[in-house]
């Protein structure tokens, strides 16, 4: 029997994402879970704006968004006094080259659940029941090993796994870091004496701090407690339970009328920030939390997660569908990992900002979360070995992430530079005189897989995009004839002069690993 193409191990937001990715791009992948139901907690509630973009492009944003709350105002009181409440993200409003502004409040439950059902769509369901504990390798193919003594050849495994993660601790990756006590209880409540219009927050210099978040359709919402008491001593805090969290809540909040019921999911979260040392050995992978844990501050780690799946799956896709040399796959950890290595460092400095804070008479509760880009958009790959600039000048540089813009098409009909680039191809934009001839040779040469487009300032013969309102050509400072290559997954991978089309066609073929 020939091995499947790809075996995911982990079905949670990460695990989803990449094999949905690889889905929409032809491969046969299998995604395996060891838990027999979805995860039901609300957990991971914060989408990026970054994660919002790479929804669109897999076609669920608009169920994602729906589900979800936008600008959820904070109101914070201390001592049981309120002294602030307004939307800390207020200031944030949509622009042409950055079409979602702000996080999106919605429970991992729910995105996951989202996820699985446009993974469906494609005929892949994830696997219950089904544990991976290890694995063998070879120069062809990898042999996961699954609890109970079944195996499953591939050619290729992601450990999507969570912290925990089964498959890297086979691959004896170091996962350095530092972990402690049990600082915070996490659960899905159902609330009464609240509307569900606010992220609530109380803090108590001498008692500690609770929040409780509202999600938007369901009486659900997600508790948050950091008490300043009650660790055993060995600094663990009591077993959640439904009546111990109503008793921190009245607590700390000074009994604000407020009852909790309907407990569906109650934990302890423990300090833990780590890393591995690669994301990759042979054909085996490491993505999300299995590669990388990050405190809760700033809501990055499950959308890094997403962003690792991202990242790779469109390159795993190329080379086993044999268009692309395997030496491409080393440019997921040369991209990803000093990303999440600086994920890992503001969202550890977001924490300490907010314990500093959480217990003070004028404290900002979880605003002080916000980490520097805390919506992932000034995210790119500058020092990437695909990044490659072409002497010519534009706003945007290889690596960057490839901005939007409102046009036109062809006969007038509004679109987004978004709706161009949505879906598993390579984007050429030719901006202005001089492209329409060289996206005709690059048309006739070029790799498959590649859309080429011209965009110009108004309708006429040959012009793709019109670009009624300059939008586009400001945001990519494109004029003249520039070409401006956008990868897959929506990063700048070179720019260039018109005339500079073999150059163009040379990065291409390299890259995948044909040319004309």
């Amino acid at each position: 029997m020939s091995p499947t193409e790809a075996v995911v191990a982990g079905a949670g937001p990460t695990g989803l994402t990449l094999a949905l990715e690889l889905a929409r791009r032809g491969v046969e992948v299998r995604i395996l879970d060891k838990s027999l139901q979805p995860f039901a907690g609300s957990r991971g509630k914060g989408l990026t704006a970054r994660s919002q973009e790479i929804f669109d492009d897999l076609g669920i944003v608009d169920e994602v968004v729906e589900a979800g709350f936008r600008h959820l105002p904070n109101r914070v009181a201390v001592r049981g006094r309120v002294i602030s409440d307004s939307d800390p993200h207020a200031d944030l409003s949509p622009t042409p080259d950055r079409p979602y502004d702000s996080g999106l409040m919605i429970p991992q439950w729910r995105t996951e659940q989202i996820l699985r059902d446009r993974l469906s769509a494609f005929g892949i369901d994830v696997e219950r029941g089904v544990e991976v504990v290890g694995f063998d390798q070879n120069t062809d193919k990898v042999t996961v090993r699954l609890a109970g003594g079944g195996t499953i050849m591939a050619r290729y495994l992601v450990g999507c796994d969570g912290g925990r993660s089964a498959v890297r601790k086979a691959l004896g990756a170091s996962f350095e870091g530092s972990g402690g006590i049990e600082g915070m209880l996490l659960g899905d409540v159902a609330v009464d004496g609240l509307t569900p219009d606010r992220w609530y927050q109380w803090s108590h210099p001498e008692k500690g701090f609770v929040a409780l978040c509202p999600f938007r359709g369901v009486n659900s919402w997600q508790f948050q407690g950091v008490p300043f008491a009650g660790f055993d001593e060995d600094g663990n805090l009591p077993e959640p339970s439904l009546d111990y969290f109503q008793r921190v809540l009245d607590d700390v909040a000074c009994d604000p009328g407020v009852r909790l019921s309907e407990p569906t999911w109650l934990s302890t979260w423990r300090v833990n920030v780590r890393m591995v040392d690669r994301f990759r050995d042979g054909r085996v992978f490491l993505a999300g939390d299995a590669a990388h844990i990050h405190p809760p501050a700033g809501g990055l780690g499950m959308n890094t997660g997403i962003q690792d799946a991202y990242n790779l799956g469109w390159k795993l896709a190329l080379v086993l569908a044999g268009s692309a040399d395997p030496s491409l796959l080393d440019t997921y950890q040369e991209e990803r990992l000093p990303l999440a290595r600086w994920t890992l460092g503001v969202s550890s400095e977001g924490l300490q900002k907010v314990a500093a804070t959480l217990g003070s008479e004028d404290s900002k509760g979880l605003a002080g979360a916000v980490t520097e880009d805390g919506q992932q958009l000034g995210f790119g790959y500058p020092w990437s070995s695909l990044s490659r600039d072409g002497g010519v000048t534009t706003a945007v540089r290889a690596g960057d992430r490839a901005p939007d813009a409102p046009c036109l098409s062809s006969d007038g009909t509004p679109m987004r530079l978004f709706d161009v680039f949505r879906g598993t191809h390579f984007t050429i934009l030719g901006f202005d005189g001089g492209p329409r001839h060289a996206l005709q040779a690059l048309a006739e040469d070029a790799p498959d897989d590649v859309k080429y487009v011209v965009v110009g300032d108004s309708r006429g013969p040959g012009v793709d995009v019109v670009d009624d309102r300059g939008l586009a050509r400001s945001a990519y400072g494109a004029h003249g004839g520039t070409l401006v290559v956008v990868r897959p997954d929506g990063y700048v991978a070179l720019t260039a002069a018109a005339t500079a089309t073999d150059d163009v066609l040379d990065y291409l073929g390299r890259l995948v690993g044909r040319s004309s």
